[in-house]
């Protein structure tokens, strides 16, 4: 039998919970009952639209080892022997967090960034998995609840940890960082994301850079030297435990440097120096922000003393997940259409890479770029403007329609000549018959806009209308 995840004098050291005798151990940790497993320690946590507790007896029947409900609501589930009784459930998940981080002697890195944090963390979980056994965030699980969840399901016999933290306001990352106590902590990049809620993009580098204050002692900082905000974030790092700042980026003074990126449809090739050593290597996914962002991969592979060659030949396997660029083939009569779904979020600097790689593609025949795309949303007074300013990102990469979605793309459309747009709605609903009527044999379209935009619905009603070849993974573009 394996080792299980919890066991009952666990849980109660970490929180002091009362028990239920039905509970002797479980096997992994869940706040969902759609994904719940057999086994898994259920959290019912109250969220801003549902309150787990509602959701209990679902978990139980499920077969979760117990549910970790409030005093306040016990009473509810008196007959169940398969209870952990606590003051607060958000606070014992995240106290068994901690539990878990103490436990683990896991070389343990954190990534934060405004654009890129998912794929890079992405990056890193398929590098170190080759490497040794190796836990991560699951897809974008790096809020208040998400961090603690993924601590509670780290397993103790890992040897690589993989969290990923991000923020909308100032002091966020602070107590998640704590919590996770990384020895390589990542900053992407810093651009003008959830800028609403921020003076100035000063601020969402003082944000970011708090990643550091949780930093172990004599861990190793890394940072895009290429950024504006480079010496911002310096500074964070040089005020923490750290006890090695390194960089990464095309600038000259870079530790892990790229001389040259070649990005193709399918792929992109770095040619890189790793303080000053050649090293020439291949993305199995194509953008020129992702080989950037691979740079900061070898950079945390190298602090936490793993193959860094053998971590740059594994990044040929790296394949884009869904709504962060997967790309599927779909037929259509008499060809077929490449279609890179990009749909999960979006913020000016991840708009201008999606159509940079969109602009990328090799079309074949007559085919044509085209690009939906759906508000922006969290700029604040700049957004009008950030979205106007897309118009040059447009051009520049060969866009030929565009279909936008949302009062605050009207600023794009009203910029863009009357030909490139095919059609401005207020939803992503509205857009879906058009998109679908647009599309022809050879065409390749990038759909993309903040979760809110819904720009999925669109992704799937391509989908569903014209299915998926077996070319499913972008092996054509």
């Amino acid at each position: 039998m394996s080792t299980p995840l919890w066991t009952l004098d666990e849980i109660a050291a970490a929180t002091g919970a009362r028990v239920g005798s039905g509970f002797a151990q479980a096997t992994g940790a869940s706040i969902d009952t759609r994904t719940l497993e057999p086994g898994d320690l259920y959290f019912a946590i109250r969220g801003d639209v549902h309150d787990g507790h509602d959701f209990v007896p679902a978990a139980l029947e499920k077969g979760a080892s117990a549910a970790v409900v409030s005093e306040e609501k016990a009473g509810a589930f008196k007959d169940s022997d398969r209870l952990i009784v606590v003051p607060d459930v958000l606070e014992a998940m995240r106290q068994i967090g901690r539990a878990a981080r103490r436990r683990s002697q896991a070389r343990i890195v954190a990534v934060t960034g405004s654009v890129g944090k998912t794929g890079t963390k992405e990056a890193m979980r398929l590098a170190l998995s080759r490497q040794g056994e190796t836990h991560a965030s699951v897809a974008s699980y790096n809020n208040h609840w998400g961090v603690p969840l993924t601590l509670a399901r780290f397993p103790r016999e890992s040897r690589f940890g993989i969290f990923e933290i991000g923020m909308n306001h100032a002091g966020e990352i602070q107590p998640l960082t704590a919590m996770v106590r990384p020895h390589v902590a990542v900053i992407t990049t810093v651009e003008p994301v959830h800028i609403e809620f921020f003076p100035s993009i000063w601020g969402i580098a003082d944000a970011k850079g708090e990643i550091f204050s949780g930093i172990e002692p004599g861990g190793t900082a890394v940072i895009n030297r290429d950024n504006a905000y480079f010496e911002r974030m310096r500074a964070h790092a040089q005020a923490s435990n750290a006890g090695r700042i390194l960089t990464f980026g095309e600038h000259e003074a870079a530790d892990i440097r790229a001389e040259r990126i070649m990005v193709r449809p399918d792929q992109s090739v770095v040619e890189a120096r790793i303080f000053g050593q050649p090293l020439t290597y291949r993305i199995g996914t194509p953008g020129r922000h992702i080989a950037l962002n691979s740079l900061s991969v070898l950079a945390a592979a190298h602090a936490l003393g793993a193959d860094v060659t053998f971590v740059a030949l594994t990044l040929s396997d790296l394949r884009p997940p869904v709504g962060r660029g997967e790309r599927t083939m779909l037929s259509l009569g008499g060809g077929e259409a490449l279609l890179i779904d990009e749909s999960y979020n979006a913020n000016p600097a991840s708009v201008r890479a999606a159509l940079a790689n969109l602009g990328a593609v090799e079309l074949e025949g007559k085919g044509r770029r085209i690009a939906v795309l759906g508000d922006m949303k969290e700029l604040g007074t700049e957004g009008p403007k950030l979205h106007e300013g897309l118009a040059e990102a447009v051009e520049a990469n060969g866009i030929d329609l565009v279909f936008a979605a949302g009062q605050l793309m009207k600023n794009l459309v009203d910029t863009l000549p009357a030909g490139k747009v095919a059609a401005h709605t207020e939803t992503s609903a509205e857009l879906v018959d058009a998109v679908c009527a647009a599309v022809r044999p050879g065409d390749a379209v990038t759909v993309k806009g903040s979760l809110s935009m819904k720009m999925a619905l669109v992704v799937k009603a391509l989908k569903e209308r014209y299915g998926a070849s077996e070319m499913a993974h972008a092996l054509k573009g």
